[in-house]
């Protein structure tokens, strides 16, 4: 059995999440990765991370399920029983005003990017001892974007409930956010709509996904931070 803590990035085999696995790995924890539709990526993301020298391995859930993600953190922690930090991060993201988004679309954003956090962070208190627990939110919680009505929603709310959680579960586990602005856009993004972005960005410059591994160690050294 490790005697390393362990922890556990939802969607964490691609894009931000492989590199908070990257990140965590590189800090010495022990990684659970969790995945959907991503087995491909789960599978070079343990080989890679495991080269660095720490635990891997994938776990395979659909959080757009009736399942409870409660059971996540079971088999993670059967795996991984020294499990002390929970990073929040699969998410999806459609695009739709109030007027046009519909009672799937609600759902959906916020089962994934808002019920199954609310569950997965309960789930984690009530099986560890002391910990961090992570929300990976989005600069766009600052604006009222009606245009991601059903998304930003969700992650308001999830931002709320990461200063709410804090005062529940301090002193033996911390709650903080990460909330990403210009950094890995989607594919779909165009040039033109990215230069837009960052002439509002008063560095005048897309970030990097290295300056989120730097925020995450931040909030996992600075012991005196929670709900922020």
């Amino acid at each position: 059995m490790s005697e390393r803590q362990a922890a556990l990035v939802t969607g964490g085999a691609i894009r931000v999440g492989l590199h908070f696995c990257e990140t965590l790995a590189a800090l010495g924890y022990d990684v659970a990765i969790h995945y959907n539709s991503s087995a491909a990526n789960a599978e070079s993301a343990v080989e890679k991370i495991q080269a660095m020298g720490v635990n891997c391995q994938a776990f395979a859930f659909d959080f757009d399920s009736e399942e409870d993600p409660a059971q996540l953190i079971e088999n993670v922690m059967a795996v991984f029983p020294r499990l002390s930090v929970l990073v929040n991060c699969a998410s999806i993201y459609n695009a739709a005003p109030i007027t046009e988004t519909t009672m799937a679309m609600l759902k959906r954003e916020f089962q994934v990017n808002f019920f199954t956090p609310y569950l997965l962070s309960g789930a984690f208190a009530r099986k560890v001892d002391t910990g961090n627990i992570i929300n990976i939110l989005d600069n766009k919680i600052a604006f009222q974007q009606f245009q991601y009505g059903a998304y930003l929603s969700a992650k308001k709310a999830l931002a709320e409930l990461t200063k709410m959680a804090a005062m529940e579960l301090a002193p033996r586990i911390r709650v903080n956010g990460i909330a990403p602005g210009v950094i890995m856009p989607g594919v779909t993004r165009t040039d033109e709509y990215i230069d837009w972005r960052v002439q509002g960005i008063p560095l005048k410059r897309q970030g990097a996904v290295e300056e989120l591994g730097k925020a995450l160690k931040y909030i996992l050294d600075n012991e005196y931070i929670t709900g922020q």
